[in-house]
């Protein structure tokens, strides 16, 4: 059942398993926006000393909270790629692609669980992604990374990757150039870059999309969006960001103040919308930041845990925010990344992908969708 209270002192209550959701059961969502944030565990994002208010205490009392959602694997680069396709965390993705290497397959195909055994960072184009199962079904989808391009000697404005086996140029944030690349997913699979007009369509800078947002039809079905190293809280935690701006949580904060508004009064999300606020994993300290829910299995044969120090990428929460939602709900049903992906295929309707699929997996169910009968479309 859900707790339709908030968790006290970012606490977790103990609440009865949620029953399995079915593409039936699902709210008619058609636009779905994810937004990730950087490193945190639960306990600093949510917890009742946060330093993000307005993520802790509005958001959370607007739509649900996920006080059980875990990372995937240590450290960034592996999380954003299985929230787009599934794959489990190598060696390479997993220490965040020091170089734009190509993925080098141990093993033809794919296996049973739809992995690519091997290491590497740009997956070949027998890995699907969200975005090909989107564009095959004939949905949109869009990626906004803020601050891509803002460097044209650095990155391209759309689309922004190095060369194939060149040493990643993004790492570090500049002044006035803050994109990271290994924050954007969607250039590590040739299924997405070796269309260069494609994703220079759907790759693009993060100020493009208030003009998006003004009609539904411009609104894609899918939306990806990605802060810059400030503003997702990955720098600054003991200090100040390269700008001089406090980064870390407060950085966090002052970002969804400004973007979250114009999402949720955006046509597309007041008609049939649901926005996730996440991270991509915990801090990464001690057994929690290391933790895992779900059945998470490591790549098979991999002689590594994906969390290093554990078998997952830890506790870190999240919000769903949504037509469909009750505000002020509150579950503890244990979700993680691949969980995300498998909610968003069933609402429209795809496939699951790689880890995606695995049999025990919950998806969004009753617990968090608990506002449908009031939304005036589902009546």
């Amino acid at each position: 059942m859900v707790l339709a209270a908030l968790l006290a002192a970012g606490g977790a209550a103990a609440l009865e398993p949620a029953p399995q959701a079915t593409a039936a059961s699902l709210p008619p969502i058609r636009h779905v926006f994810i937004i990730v944030l950087e490193n945190e565990s639960y306990a600093a994002s949510f917890g009742a000393q946060s330093a993000a208010p307005y993520l802790a205490t509005t958001l959370t009392s607007e739509g649900a909270l996920l006080s059980q959602y875990y990372g995937i694997g240590h450290s960034s680069l592996d999380n954003y790629i299985a929230l787009i396709s599934g794959q489990a965390p190598n060696r390479d993705t997993q220490l965040d692609c020091a170089d734009f290497t190509d993925f080098r397959l141990s093993a033809l195909g794919l296996d049973a669980h739809g992995q690519a055994h091997g290491e590497g960072c740009v997956y070949p184009g027998i890995v699907r992604t969200l975005p090909n199962q989107l564009t095959a079904a004939g949905l949109t989808w869009k990626a906004y990374m803020e601050d891509m391009g803002n460097n044209p000697r650095r990155e391209a404005a759309t689309c922004a990757h190095v060369a194939i086996g060149a040493h990643e140029a993004t790492h570090l944030a500049q002044v006035g150039d803050q994109y990271a690349a290994r924050h954007n997913p969607f250039v590590y699979f040739h299924s997405i870059i070796d269309d260069q007009a494609g994703c220079d369509a759907h790759v693009v800078n993060l100020a493009r999309l208030p003009q998006d947002l003004k009609t539904s039809a411009s609104t894609a079905n899918y939306i990806f969006i990605t802060p810059n190293l400030c503003n997702d809280g990955h720098d600054g935690h003991d200090g100040v960001c390269v700008d001089g701006r406090r980064g870390g949580l407060t950085a966090i904060d002052g970002f969804l103040r400004r973007w979250v508004p114009l999402i949720t009064h955006s046509p597309a999300f007041l008609a049939d919308g649901m926005l996730v606020v996440t991270f991509d994993e915990s801090d990464g300290s001690g057994a929690e930041g290391s933790s895992a829910c779900c059945g998470e299995l490591p790549l098979p044969g991999a002689a590594f845990q994906p969390g290093f120090k554990g078998p997952g990428g830890g506790r870190i929460g999240a919000v769903v925010l949504s037509p469909f939602v009750q505000p002020g709900t509150v579950t503890a049903e244990p979700y993680n990344h691949y969980s995300l992906l498998r909610t968003v295929e069933m609402i429209f309707g795809l496939s699951p992908l790689g880890y995606a699929g695995a049999p025990h997996l919950q998806v969004f169910g009753p617990d968090v969708f608990t506002g449908a009968a009031q939304h005036p479309r589902a009546q």
